[in-house]
This record gives C-alpha cells, structure tokens and sequence, in this order.
C-alpha cells in the first residue's frame, strides 16, 4: 500500500468515526459503550482493530436504545470475535470517555467466554484479532485499552477516565 492510499484510508476512516459520533451526539442524550475483556489461558489479552476508527481496542461497541449492558455485550462480542459470553460478566469499571464527547461513558467487564475468536474477520466491522501478552502490545493500541489492562494486571484502582 503507497503511503498516500494509507494516509487517505486512514482519513477515510477518521471521517468515518467522526461521522458516527456526530450522528450518536445528535440522536441520543449519552452515548454508552461496553468492552470486554477477554484474556487466553496464558493471559494474554484479546484485542481487536476495527475498520472505522484507528489503533487496536478491547471488543465492543455501543448500547443501543432499549438495549442492556450485559445484551450488547453479548451481541458485540459473538458479533467481533464469534466468541460466546458464559455466564454473567462482572463489571471492571465505569469510564467516561472525553476524547469522543462530554456524554459518552464506558463499562467494561471481566468475561468468561466459549469458542474460537475467528482468525478472519468479517473485515466491514473488524480487520483484525488477536491475543497480545501486555508486554507485547501491537503499535497503536488505544491508551485507554493499555490502562484497563494494567489495571487487570496491577491491581491498580480503576480510574474515571477513559
């Protein structure tokens, strides 16, 4: 790929995003979101880069109206990874993320799941998986993410912010 088609994909992308969380800022009060965190028998961590917006996040997505927590979570990890939720998540934290507006908020839960995360993609939503040690994170891995994680692997105190 020439550094010009990168730079407009990765535009196209920003643009994308962009679009979006004016279309979400219009359309609802506060924007919600659920992330999981989902973690091999080794402990590493499942991370997954979408195609809308840029670096390498923790599955999930948005709550929709009339929509639980627990239910979009589901979705949206059966709908990224192919894995399955088992049992119920406990919850890690509660984020406000200011980056995207004043209104948007994060929860993200420890979870349990079954299956196999699929190696292919559906390449529209997500181009990319995979499970990464924290010491070995992929280059542009959302700080945010890096946070949750350490504080998984620390023990540190969650903080308020994304």
């Amino acid at each position: 790929m020439t550094l010009s088609r990168a730079k407009s994909c990765g535009l196209g992308r920003g643009l994308l995003s962009r679009a979006l969380h004016i279309y979400f800022l219009l359309t609802r009060g506060m924007t919600l979101g659920v992330r999981a965190i989902v973690r091999s028998a080794d402990g590493k961590f499942l991370l997954v880069r979408h195609s809308y917006t840029p670096g390498w996040h923790l599955p999930g997505g948005g709550v929709e109206n009339g929509e639980t927590a627990e239910r979009a979570l589901r979705r949206e990890l059966r709908q990224e990874t192919g894995l399955r939720l088992v049992g119920t998540p406990a919850l890690q934290g509660v984020y406000h993320n200011g980056s995207v507006s004043g209104r948007d908020h994060v929860l993200v839960y420890l979870c349990e799941t079954e299956g196999r995360a699929e190696k292919q993609p559906d390449g529209m939503e997500v181009v990319e998986l995979g499970f990464y040690a924290l010491e070995t994170l992929p280059e542009e891995t959302d700080p945010g993410t890096v946070r949750r994680m350490r504080e998984v692997v620390e023990g540190v105190e969650p903080g308020e912010d994304w």
